[in-house]
């Protein structure tokens, strides 16, 4: 319960004071929460959700697995390889430093406007974090624990699977959580530039149509599904690095 608390009081607090102060707003343009939450349940309705809110989830789902697989295999591969990595590493810091939403305008021009675009922009964006963190926990790798693993017959791929990617693991975990923040703005920028369904088209929608409630309502349950893909990511960050934590435990109760 006292996790449940410190999870959820912040933002009950948030909220009773935006209702509080919002109560007696006249502003077409920030109108009472009440309102909002009113036209919540109108708007997001079973079809709508459906309609807009599932293929957004599953453009981010493509887009953050892609990056994943992309990011930590390419990252492996360069933080093993000292030459490999001097090669890279400008043409990396070169591309890392330009935002994605930038490249959604030449993106269309090559993928068109239907999903392959969306998800080639989550992607270019959420790669990065992951191969940069895999790259820097493969590096950290404990050299006696790659001196041992060679001198039992551990090589190739039973090397990188057996203690390369374990030692690194924490390292990978910290740039996917990065990268499911990154993924979830992302998906928003590209549903906005050209799209037919998707939330961050919807909200745009409600904006141009002057439907305000409803554009409230849209970005606060963009929020809501923010907060709750990072929940479920912790939960699964927390049971795949069990031992990971156990160990910082151990060495705090020390």
């Amino acid at each position: 319960m006292r996790k449940v608390a410190y999870v959820l009081g912040l933002p009950v607090v948030l909220f009773a004071a935006w209702y509080l102060i919002s109560a007696g707003s006249e502003s077409f343009y920030a109108p009472p929460l009440r309102d909002i939450l009113a036209s919540f349940g109108r708007t997001w309705t079973l079809d709508r959700l459906q309609a807009d809110v599932l293929p957004s989830l599953l453009r981010l789902t493509a887009g953050f697995l892609l990056a994943a697989v992309i990011g930590v295999a390419l990252g492996v591969a360069i933080g093993l390889g000292p030459r490999l990595r001097a090669t890279v590493e400008p043409v990396l810091e070169f591309f890392r430093a330009i935002p994605p939403p930038v490249l959604v305008p030449v993106i269309m021009l090559f993928a068109g406007i239907g999903n392959g675009m969306k998800i080639i922009v989550i992607v270019f964006g959420c790669v990065w974090p992951v191969l940069l963190n895999t790259v820097e926990g493969v590096r950290a790798v404990d050299s006696v624990q790659l001196d041992t693993a060679r001198a039992y017959g551990i090589n190739g791929f039973d090397r990188i699977r057996r203690v390369v990617l374990p030692s690194a693991s924490p390292q990978i975990a910290a740039g996917l959580r990065q990268a499911l923040s990154i993924a979830i703005i992302l998906m928003v920028i590209s549903e906005m530039f050209a799209a037919s369904n998707g939330l961050g088209f919807t909200i745009v929608q409600f904006q141009r149509s002057f439907a305000i409630p409803e554009m409230w309502s849209g970005i606060i349950l963009l929020g809501l599904l923010g907060f709750g893909l990072s929940l479920l990511f912790r939960l699964a960050e927390g049971r795949a690095l069990r031992w990971y934590h156990g160990l910082r435990a151990a060495s705090k109760g020390r």
